[in-house]
């Protein structure tokens, strides 16, 4: 099973505060970790949210652009992983290694793979996602 882990955002990570040398020295032992297990597929820190941009789309077939800052930082991601484990379980096992500060908050979700989606995911449409992903994979 595949699980995104958001970092969630804070005041620092807004206001593009960059992690300290013993932060990134930790998080790279970590990483390596993760690596070595072969659990991390991906994973990496987001800019802040001053640097983005929110596209909402209207029911009216409109696409408004709303830039960044975003107020709320709650509801905010300030970096990412994508993980590979054999359960939900172990994603939080692993979680609960990383050398995060007190008060900061790590958000595990599941990934939908194929079989999530049941009969509506047609046989033509799973040969789609497989052609696509046979695609994007080399990059």
């Amino acid at each position: 099973m595949r699980v995104m882990v958001m970092v969630k955002a804070n005041e620092d990570s807004e206001a593009g505060v960059m992690p300290t040398e013993a932060m990134l020295a930790a998080m790279g032992k970590y990483n390596e970790e993760l690596v070595k297990a072969g659990v991390m597929l991906a994973g990496e820190g987001l800019h802040p949210s001053s640097r983005g941009a929110r596209v909402r789309f209207g029911s009216d077939g409109r696409r408004t652009v709303i830039d960044g800052p975003f107020t709320e930082t709650k509801e905010l991601v300030a970096g990412f992983w994508l993980w590979q484990v054999h359960s939900f379980e172990e994603a939080v096992e692993w979680l609960k290694r990383a050398p995060f500060e007190p008060g900061d908050e790590i958000e595990i979700r599941r990934v939908f793979e194929a079989e999530d989606f049941g009969a509506e995911l047609t046989p033509e449409l799973r040969e789609q996602e497989e052609r696509l992903r046979a695609r994007i994979a080399p990059r």
